[in-house]
């Protein structure tokens, strides 16, 4: 595992394939605890090509300097993704702070 954050990645081979393909990522927070948002596709073996982009959100947390997954929640389609956007405009547009 990384013991920099911007060193976290997603990507993941298996059998010589790179089944995860992370495209992009973004870190949200660093620190003991540290959340990160990637943009990643997915190998379909059966199609032989890469899936539409997909999202997730990762937490890690350094535990002896080394970053370890904690928890992680994927978002299941774009339409998902636009929908989390727009309760999250709504909600800060709403914010009195």
């Amino acid at each position: 595992m990384a013991t920099d954050v911007e060193a976290l990645t997603i990507n993941y081979t298996e059998d010589d394939v790179l089944v995860v393909k992370e495209l992009d990522k973004a870190v949200l927070t660093k620190g003991a605890w540290a959340t990160l948002l990637f943009r990643y596709q997915e190998w379909d073996p059966r199609k032989k090509e890469y899936s539409q982009d997909r999202y997730t959100i990762r937490r890690y947390r350094k535990i002896n300097q080394e970053y370890s997954q904690q928890s992680k929640f994927n978002i299941s389609s774009r339409d998902q993704a636009e929908k989390i956007i727009n309760i999250l405009q709504g909600w800060l547009g709403q914010s009195n702070g």
